[in-house]
């Protein structure tokens, strides 16, 4: 049951939050050249793993934004655009984005087929958008869907002193919102709440009687059992049974 706002009607109430100035919506895509990536030791054995031990069809990636400082706004600059028939000053702002990809690849069935990582690395992208984005305001950008494939991969053979090492390009697709935002406190005509009522705890469960097998134990035959110095059930007619 939801509880009844708290009496006395709406009030006038300041509130602290973000107003949205200016919204989009994009996607890209890219490709990365992730070269000599050095092949790790079979985790399994401690071996330094070759060329021969891996398995190329199964080389993937998967990508990330980076810890420290995924997102950067380089700068913001004044242009003029004309939308519908007026002059507007917008902002031309400058986005570098920080990446994490990393690289993994299954091992020869013959030492288990298991998924090793072969290593990671990071990676930049810049971008520019524009916004209605006035100094002061902040830029968020948020990844609706960010995602890898790996679209080729090569192993070259070290010599008896090197390790061998992996080449792989990955085409990396990404969905993001971009917003400028600004903290603002408004003034607006609202009720309180109430919180909402709390849940009754489920009764304790009444004790049970695991199921139980009469048909095998005890033996029960109604006192129809035959025994020594027993007697025999008559039919109706008097004849033994």
């Amino acid at each position: 049951m939801q509880a009844d706002n708290l009496s006395g009607g709406q009030e006038l109430l300041c509130i602290n939050t973000e107003k949205v100035y200016d919204w989009i919506l994009n996607e890209a895509t890219f490709d990365l050249s992730l070269n000599d990536l050095d092949l790790p030791v079979n985790p399994v054995t401690g071996d330094q793993l070759e060329c021969d031990d891996i398995d190329l069809d199964t080389v993937s990636c998967t990508v990330a934004p980076t810890e420290m400082d995924p997102i950067v706004v380089l700068d913001r600059e004044d242009q003029e655009f004309m939308v519908d028939g007026e002059t507007v000053t917008l902002q031309l702002v400058n986005i570098r984005k920080n990446f994490e990809v990393t690289i993994s690849v299954n091992l020869v069935p013959e030492l288990g087929g298991n998924t090793v990582e072969v290593g990671t690395a990071e990676f930049t992208r810049c971008e520019q958008v524009i916004l209605c984005a006035p100094e002061g305001t902040d830029i968020d950008v948020t990844y609706t869907d960010l995602d890898c494939f790996v679209c080729t991969a090569t192993c070259d053979a070290g010599t008896t002193t090197e390790v061998d090492e992996l080449d792989v390009t990955v085409t990396v697709r990404l969905c993001q919102s971009i917003q400028s935002t600004f903290d603002v406190t408004l003034e607006i005509v609202a009720d309180f709440c109430q919180p909402r009522d709390i849940l009754p705890f489920p009764p304790c469960p009444a004790p049970t009687i695991p199921p139980q097998c009469p048909v095998v134990f005890p033996n029960n035959n109604n006192g129809n059992d035959t025994g020594t110095g027993g007697t025999e059930d008559t039919g109706d007619d008097g004849t033994m049974g």
